[in-house]
């Protein structure tokens, strides 16, 4: 017996009716406006190359964390999901057996919203009519294989049919860009541009870093062994992302300390750090005072400055070992913003040509520390709700505890963070439903007239994010 799929079109709004109906009312204005995304993961080689996707398994299961994460908590192994060992060791390769076992544990996700965005990506995009279960993975992966083949399922004609404005992908300053210059220089209009992520080159902890400083010199031309050679190498690289058309850095930092130390300090805290003789407490202040460094630079150059802090990566060591970076096993830890920010701002808070989008995953922050920071310094926007709490409920505190301190306006709009192609558009579909939904709850309890709200539906889904990031 086949069970249908159908996505309800009232989904996420509001139970009780009269807010329900103005949340259907908003909606409706804004519901087909272009997706802006202007920080992601996704691969540009896709719109580069234009290939088909490959197999479902290929496509949905082996590169998603958020995905494989909560199977791998269930007790399944990633060798039996596809995903790459770091030594080339053994792991299934049958797309169809890695699809199975999908189906097989497809009730986990009752509730998430994974399950919105596959459930969407099957429906709205794939056009399946009917709920993966363990029964219909053998017709499904069969449908899905066919589908996928077809030139309209392919990257280029998704993203135009996704309507997307632009979208950001994300390099580290060691990459030549050649995928986004294929496509700069191809026929194809749909805008795709890159952001700058220093974090190989600017965190001693990352793996590599000495010989990724290194590589950074042979790249530049410039003597990264010392300190000036070493921000020499840093702007020319952020000039040359400018140029294929990057307008903002991003900083996964394990917290949100920054750092003003003399120059004399810094040529030897680096000195330091690079010879590999750095305790973890100068790892931290390099990294600390590396943000303020790239304050500065973004300054001179106009790229607006996003900081995505609080992540203990590879939590799991033996995962890390086995599969390295990016596995699920990234966990939020609590974040101090007042304390650590205070050095950047004290020099550059009052700068109003300065961007800087600030990111938690630690929700106590958003009324105590957020929300008070955007507030008043000139520099600082709240980016959305990120990662964990990309979620209804997620959106919903976070609109709750930022809008009366901070109001709509020292906020970013909705970036979807993805490396899943194919769930972009059901992201975005879930922030605009949220949004609409708390905009009718201020309508309904007199906060807001609705011709107010539906402004402010139309800033939060387009025009925000267009600002804040320069697009």
């Amino acid at each position: 017996m086949t069970k249908p799929l159908q996505l309800h079109e009232d989904r996420l709004f509001p139970a009780e009716a009269s807010q329900r109906g103005v949340a259907r009312r908003l909606y409706a204005e804004i519901k087909d406006l272009p997706i802006v995304s202007p920080h992601g993961h996704t691969d540009p080689a896709w719109f580069a190359e234009d290939q088909p996707f490959g197999n479902p398994a290929e496509l949905f299961i082996i590169p998603d964390h958020y995905l494989f994460r909560m199977l791998y908590s269930q007790g399944v192994d990633l060798e039996d999901l596809g995903v790459p060992r770091r030594d080339g060791g053994p792991v299934e390769r049958d797309g169809r057996r890695i699809w199975r076992r999908f189906a097989e544990h497809y009730h986990l996700f009752r509730g998430t919203p994974s399950r919105l965005w596959f459930d969407h990506a099957l429906s709205v995009v794939l056009g399946i009519d009917e709920q993966l279960t363990p029964e219909s993975a053998d017709r499904l992966y069969d449908r899905l294989s066919e589908r996928l083949q077809q030139s309209d399922a392919r990257p280029r004609a998704l993203f135009d049919r996704f309507n997307i404005e632009v979208l950001a992908t994300t390099e580290s300053p060691l990459d030549d860009l050649a995928h986004h210059k294929v496509i700069r220089d191809s026929n194809w209009d749909g805008r795709v541009i890159t952001a700058f992520r220093p974090d190989p080159v600017v965190d001693p902890d990352f793996e590599g870093f000495r010989g990724n400083v290194e590589e950074l010199g042979k790249l530049t031309g410039e003597d990264t062994a010392g300190w000036d050679g070493y921000l020499a190498a840093q702007r020319q690289r952020r000039a040359f992302f400018s140029e294929m058309g990057a307008t903002s850095s991003d900083h996964g930092h394990p917290s949100a300390a920054t750092a003003d130390l003399d120059p004399g300090a810094c040529r030897t805290l680096f000195a330091k750090c690079l010879a590999g003789d750095g305790s973890p407490e100068d790892h931290e202040l390099f990294r600390a005072q590396m943000l303020t460094e790239m304050a500065r630079m973004s300054l001179d150059d106009g790229l607006v400055m996003q900081i995505h802090p609080g992540s203990l990566r590879n939590h799991n060591a033996g995962l890390f070992e086995r599969f390295g970076r990016d596995k699920g096993a990234d966990i939020p830890t609590r974040t101090d913003y007042v304390a650590g920010l205070k050095p950047l701002l004290d020099r550059f808070g009052n700068e109003k040509a300065l961007s800087v989008i600030l990111f938690t995953l630690d929700e106590t922050s958003y009324s105590r520390e957020l929300a008070p920071l955007a507030g008043h310094y000139p520099i600082l926007k709240v980016g959305p709700a990120w990662w964990f709490y990309d979620s209804p409920e997620g959106m919903l505190r976070y609109r709750r505890a930022l809008t009366e301190t901070a109001g709509f306006y020292n906020t970013v709009g909705f970036n979807d963070d993805t490396r899943a192609f194919l769930s972009i558009p059901a992201r975005h579909d879930v922030a605009r439903r949220v949004d609409c939904a708390y905009l009718a709850e201020l309508v309904c309890t007199h906060r807001l007239g609705e011709d107010e709200a539906l402004e402010v539906a139309h800033d939060l889904t387009y025009r925000l994010v267009k600002q804040a990031y320069k697009l």
